[in-house]
């Protein structure tokens, strides 16, 4: 069975979903999904990158691994059938449905020490991934969510080939429009995404666009 069949197999109306949001081109979203909920984020425009953690909402430390879910499923890849775990090797969350069909969880998210590294300094002052993620967490007002919890996260509809020599290479995008991840929540589980804002590189066509979240109960 395809991924585009397997995906189709799945339809689920907007006008019933609980959660019906767009995040714009470099803000961020999070929230809890409860056991058995399904979360699905829309490329709406196509070849944007949503950066996502995942944390055992009861236990924030046990925040999602992108060794534990390699190791597990022996494919550095996503896509439908991936369960994403935490770093006790907890199950978290598994992709039910993918219409992309791979995204990355090795390319880590951008930060301003990254972007000057990666492309010059004068970057350094440029919105990033990281920030987003940080502010999102301050704006929780809890302080289970620190700094040291960011941790590599998924990148979700962007291409990062690994090359023969294990080097790593920011691609042009493989996504479209209207295309969607779909992941059903296995644990108590908290969703923090920044829809990322970079400029420099083709993970987002070189123009960041907005993404669509849904979120419907079993």
């Amino acid at each position: 069975m395809s991924v585009m069949r397997e995906a189709a197999s799945l339809p689920r109306e907007g006008s019933v979903a609980i959660v019906n949001e767009v995040i714009p081109a470099g803000d961020g979203w999070m929230k809890v999904l409860e056991p058995g909920q399904v979360l699905r984020i829309v490329d709406m425009e196509g070849n944007q990158a949503a950066d996502t953690l995942f944390y055992d909402a009861d236990n924030p430390e046990d925040h999602y691994s992108a060794i534990a879910t390699i190791a597990a499923q022996g494919n550095i890849y996503l896509t439908t059938g991936s369960v994403l775990r935490a770093e006790s090797g907890k199950p978290l969350v598994e992709i039910v449905a993918d219409t992309c069909g791979r995204h990355d969880t090795v390319g880590g998210s951008c930060s301003a020490q990254s972007n000057t590294v990666r492309y010059a300094h004068e970057k350094l002052h440029m919105h990033n991934c990281r920030d987003t993620f940080m502010l999102q967490l301050a704006k929780q007002g809890d302080d289970r969510y620190t700094k040291r919890d960011l941790a590599p996260n998924v990148n979700f509809f962007m291409n990062v080939p690994v090359s023969e020599d294990g080097g790593l290479t920011f691609a042009d995008g493989i996504s479209s429009p209207g295309a969607y991840v779909e992941m059903k929540a296995i644990a108590r589980t908290m969703v923090l995404i920044s829809n990322c804002p970079q400029l420099n590189n083709p993970c987002n066509a070189y123009n960041p666009t907005p993404v669509r979240v849904l979120i419907w109960n079993e």
